[in-house]
């Protein structure tokens, strides 16, 4: 059975940095679409950051690019999202997905396994 565990979430100041990282059991993470999402009361869950397991390559949400990278650990085995600068807007309940046939990732229903989310505040 598959199963994602996201961690790090934490109270951080406005400008403040946070990583969040994504763990798996049932798989190795590593050879896995690996994407980052979010949800903020009162908002749709949207997209925040992919990363390719072929290629490497990764992809960001306009609203995250230059401040947020994610990246793979492989000694440790995670997906992690490094956040800088982060905004009170970044408030959001952070989820991690995977899948096996993920294609499109900016598209959460590509995603067949979800972690239970990790809660990120940035409030001064």
């Amino acid at each position: 059975q598959v199963q994602l565990v996201e961690s790090g979430g934490d109270l951080v100041s406005p400008g403040g940095s946070l990583t969040l990282s994504c763990t798996a059991t049932g798989i190795t993470v590593q050879y896995y679409n690996v994407g980052w999402f979010r949800e903020a009361p009162g908002r749709e869950r949207e997209f925040v950051a992919a990363i390719r397991w072929y290629s490497g390559t990764t992809e960001y949400a306009d609203s995250v690019k230059g401040r947020f990278t994610i990246s793979r650990d492989n000694s440790k085995l995670t997906v992690d999202l490094q956040m800088n600068t982060l905004k009170p807007e970044d408030t959001a309940i952070y989820f991690c997905a995977t899948g096996r046939n993920v294609d499109s990732t900016m598209i959460s229903s590509e995603y067949d396994y979800w972690g239970q989310g990790t809660q990120v505040t940035v409030s001064s």
